[in-house]
């Protein structure tokens, strides 16, 4: 079975991040019984489901921390942020490449600011195709 979440957009973040390309049209994380992708305007994310070994519904966050594309400096965690309101927290047991060309920088995490965050956090806590 196939979930898409959309991303929440506060308003006022809107025009910044249309600039960057990231737009409701382009911003959705797809989980699947294989895989989760995440497109955030030009950038993905795309990893095996059995590479997810955490989900946290987490939030509000401080607007500056928490929206556009950006590398977290404590643990190089990757966010795609279009809220402050609340958002899901992914952990990886292999780190993932998502905001570089190239792949060689890997994330050990990322979070994403979907309208439905228990929603995502329920479909990636659910049974794992083999």
């Amino acid at each position: 079975m196939t979930h898409r979440f959309a991303f929440r957009f506060d308003a006022v973040f809107r025009p910044a991040l249309a600039l960057l390309g990231v737009r409701p049209a382009t911003a959705w994380v797809r989980v699947d019984d294989a895989e989760v992708l995440v497109r955030f305007g030009p950038w993905r994310l795309r990893t095996g489901r059995g590479n997810v070994t955490g989900v946290e519904v987490a939030g509000p966050y401080r607007w500056w921390r928490a929206i556009g594309p950006h590398v977290s400096l404590a643990d190089a965690g990757v966010t795609f942020g279009s809220t402050s309101r609340a958002g899901v927290c992914l952990r990886f047991a292999e780190p993932v490449p998502a905001l570089l060309p190239g792949g060689w920088l890997r994330h050990p995490g990322a979070t994403v600011t979907v309208a439905d965050p228990d929603g995502l956090a329920r479909a990636l806590s659910g049974p794992v195709a083999r």
